[in-house]
């Protein structure tokens, strides 16, 4: 079985530790943000399908911010799959776990990790040899202390997991604690709504920056 999330990629995501996650409403903000969580030490990003601007978005960054690796969120179906990968995306996530979308991933050779909450999921995804999952919702879902008690009985299979929802520099740390376990974390409080729409780029950095001082302090 082919990998569904290439161990090349999944490297380079480890290697960061903390991706942003991001809503764009104007195709505009893409590059100075981009940039600014660049400038910060933030070098990848999941840019959520829930505005009209997303597509154009990752058109934009994957021909002039191509240091940035873009991944999707929130895709829900073949066809915002086929979309995102057309529109030059490196990977995508889902907050749920389709099957067929799943499988349309692996059939087509691009980077998917699906989400899970719970055993079931896991067992599905590991089933179409998926090994970097997407926990979400974390917080709500009962946090790290759940994923460790979830996470145990496929422990043994490698499986590595993205914790989104609910994370900020306070509970990061916590995290970070095992990355055995802990591929990556991402958060929306890297690149808040009101601050894109203010064009507050040097905040956006400064947070981006906080960020990964606290992946390496745990290092």
């Amino acid at each position: 079985m082919s990998e569904v999330f290439p161990q090349t990629l999944q490297n380079k995501i480890e290697d960061l530790g903390v991706l942003a996650v991001v809503v764009i409403d104007d195709a505009e903000q893409a590059v100075p943000l981009a940039e600014a969580l660049l400038a910060g030490g933030i070098a990848a990003m999941e840019l959520t399908l829930r505005t009209d601007a997303a597509l154009d978005a990752v058109k934009i960054l994957s021909k002039q911010v191509p240091e940035m690796l873009v991944g999707c969120g929130t895709v829900l179906s073949i066809d915002q799959l086929n979309a995102v990968r057309d529109a030059g995306a490196h990977f995508a996530v889902s907050p749920g776990l389709n099957p067929k979308t799943l499988e349309h991933a692996i059939h087509t050779h691009f980077p998917f990790a699906p989400g899970i909450s719970t055993a079931s999921d896991i067992e599905i995804a590991q089933d179409h040899g998926c090994r970097l999952l997407k926990f979400f919702p974390c917080e709500t879902s009962g946090g790290l202390r759940h994923l460790k008690v979830l996470s145990a009985p496929f422990q043994h299979l490698g499986i590595k997991y993205i914790p989104l929802g609910g994370i900020n520099p306070t509970n990061l740390p916590n995290y970070l604690e095992d990355r055995s376990l802990i591929a990556a974390v991402g958060g929306s409080w890297l690149a808040p709504k009101k601050l894109i729409q203010a064009k507050d780029w040097s905040a956006i950095q400064n947070l981006a920056a906080d960020a990964i001082k606290i992946v390496r302090s745990s290092e």
